[in-house]
């Protein structure tokens, strides 16, 4: 039987970079026989050198080489100091069976926003200014997000940051995931997707991501997006780079004319963005050492830029604080040699209650301010998704004992579970709900079905009165920011972001959404349709918006067709209806006098 998970100092979930199909490196790690760190420069090699010795004779070392270790490997590079030991690993006789759970309660983390936009918009100036004189090709420009973590009175800080580290995976699922507890420098959830470097000698591996793009709002415009990020000249320049980078940094521990690349421009789906990666392989030379890998690749190209020395010069000079075990290496070392290492990006620091989280792309020559904002903002979403407890969640109207549009909603309810990884069993939510519509076999009901994040369905009803003969909209006064987010293309209790914009007008019923490009979205309870010149038309999920049911309902009838409705256009409007399944069609009155 499995130990309780918070007995456990390390958690590693690694897939195998070199085989897709092959079982994951899914083990937990307790009791390490001796904790091998390094708090100055000089100290670094020398654990690597003793986490190589453990692994010859047959111990497990998993841990990490923070970013602030650099100068370690090359004095030429500049860092600033470190806020906490510069490499860290736990020496494990034995690896055991992952814990049948990791944590069961409820976290939350409040994340304070990215930099402003002004201070980046005027970062931005200066990486262009010095990469136009030629002082760089590219710099990978990051920032911090602080938070803030709360759970229920009684839970030790342990127990915590595992509860964290379970939802980051149902999050991030797959890549390259490892929880350590170092103890007095807290805990490292890390989810990163990326591989910094598989090392089976001879054959080393390096798989560098640069390139990304937002998933689509359709399997269409998903696909679409793909396609754009693999055809891109701008990230496919951005991959280059850095895949030259490597083979140049491999070089230095490899035969010669070993050094290959086997697989160029590979678009990787992950949960929030499509990333872009390359393979860079080679044959290490007899006696390369663990420390030798680090001299010649430490730092990651794909978290530094290029030319590596003159990027991490600018990173110092525009990043305030140390970076840490973001953008480091964090991973494994196998009985017998083997190492893994990922580049912890997506990944978390906790500390007592504070917590830390790297957001970065690589900016190049033709990189704009808008485009890397709104990359930040992509990237960011994973942590975002895992800070906060939701649940699916499907509105029906239940009328003398039948559901209205049931296949339609559990459809709808079953994309949103695959798409967040929460486990879907039909039979149980069908038996919900039929236990509702048992209890209440006449009348008019609004029925609230939820999905939890561990498959757990539950179903309740209201008394739903009868719908007025007209209702009133009022237009948003700003933007809505969100619209592109997975929170938006698929229902669940996270609404804090609708609910901002609800009216506060009694006789308002909703919120007319508008998009950063003046495009109609939708209402913050359900979605728009509107007449111009005798037709009807209601805006496409591509806009940003979640499809309803009774949207779906009336593009099938015929009744609208999908269009897109500027904001300049609200003047052309004649009639304007809201539609959602649990209310039908709704007439819309103007109010006060226009929108």
């Amino acid at each position: 039987m499995a130990a309780a998970a918070s007995a456990f100092t390390a958690l590693l979930d690694f897939s195998d970079p070199t085989n897709a199909e092959a079982p994951r490196l899914r083990y937990a790690f307790a009791n390490p026989r001796e904790i091998l760190q390094a708090h100055t420069l000089d100290q670094v090699r020398g654990v690597l050198d003793g986490v190589q010795s453990h692994a010859v004779q047959g111990r497990w070392c998993v841990g990490y080489v923070s970013y602030e270790a650099a100068p370690a490997f090359d004095t030429a590079f500049v860092v600033h100091a470190s806020n906490g030991p510069l490499a860290w690993f736990g020496v494990f006789d034995d690896a055991l069976p992952w814990p049948d759970a990791l944590g069961s309660h409820e976290v939350r983390v409040d994340w304070q926003a990215l930099m402003s936009r002004a201070a980046f918009d005027a970062d931005m100036q200066t990486l262009h200014k010095a990469i136009a004189q030629g002082e760089m090709y590219q710099v990978n420009f990051t920032t911090q997000m602080q938070g803030q973590l709360s759970h229920a009175p009684g839970v030790d800080s342990n127990h915590a940051a595992l509860s964290l580290f379970a939802a980051l995976q149902q999050a991030q699922p797959k890549g390259y995931a490892a929880f350590l507890d170092t103890g007095d420098s807290g805990q490292v959830l890390s989810v990163s997707p990326e591989l910094f470097f598989d090392w089976q000698a001879p054959t080393i591996l390096a798989r560098p991501m640069k390139g990304t793009a937002r998933r689509g709002d359709t399997p269409q415009e998903d696909e679409a997006l793909a396609q754009g990020l693999r055809s891109s000249a701008k990230e496919r320049s951005e991959n280059v780079m850095i895949v030259d980078l490597l083979r140049n940094d491999i070089s230095r521990v490899a035969e010669p004319f070993s050094v290959k690349v086997p697989r160029l421009f590979h678009t990787q789906a992950l949960p929030t963005v499509w990333q872009m990666t390359s393979d860079v392989q080679a044959t290490t030379r007899p006696g390369t050492t663990l420390v030798d890998v680090f001299s010649a690749l430490f730092p990651c190209g794909s978290v530094t830029g290029a030319p590596k020395v003159q990027a991490m010069q600018m990173i110092h000079q525009l990043e305030p604080q140390a970076r840490g075990v973001y953008c480091g290496a964090l991973g494994v070392v196998a009985p017998g040699g083997r190492a893994i290492f990922n580049v912890p990006i997506r990944t978390v620091t906790v500390q007592g209650q504070n917590a830390q989280c790297g957001i970065g792309s690589g900016i190049t020559a033709d990189a704009t301010a808008q485009g890397e904002w709104q990359e930040w903002e992509y990237k960011q979403a994973f942590v975002q998704r895992a800070s906060q407890a939701f649940s699916m969640l499907e509105t029906l109207a239940l009328e003398d004992g039948v559901v209205r549009h049931r296949a339609a909603h559990l459809t709808r309810m079953q994309a949103a579970a695959d798409h967040f990884a929460v486990p879907w069993d039909a039979g149980r939510v069908e038996a919900a709900l039929e236990v509702l519509t048992h209890s209440h076999a006449s009348g008019l009901w609004r029925v609230r079905l939820l999905l939890d994040a561990q498959g757990q369905p539950q179903a309740q009803a209201f008394a739903l009165e009868p719908n007025p003969d007209f209702v009133r909209l009022e237009l948003a006064k700003q933007p809505f920011l969100e619209a592109h987010s997975e929170f938006v293309r698929f229902k669940t209790t996270r609404r804090d972001h609708y609910d901002a914009f609800a009216p506060t007008d009694p006789h308002v019923f909703d919120t007319i959404l508008w998009n950063s490009a003046g495009e109609i979205t939708e209402g913050t309870r359900g979605n728009l349709a509107f007449c111009i010149e005798g037709r009807w038309i209601t805006p496409p999920l591509a806009c940003g918006l979640l499809g309803g049911i009774g949207r779906s309902e009336a593009l099938k009838s015929g009744r609208v067709a999908e269009g897109v409705v500027r904001l300049a256009d609200l003047d052309r409007v004649t009639e304007v209806a809201f539609i959602n399944s649990l209310r039908g069609w709704l007439p819309v009155k103007k109010y006060p006098e226009g929108f």
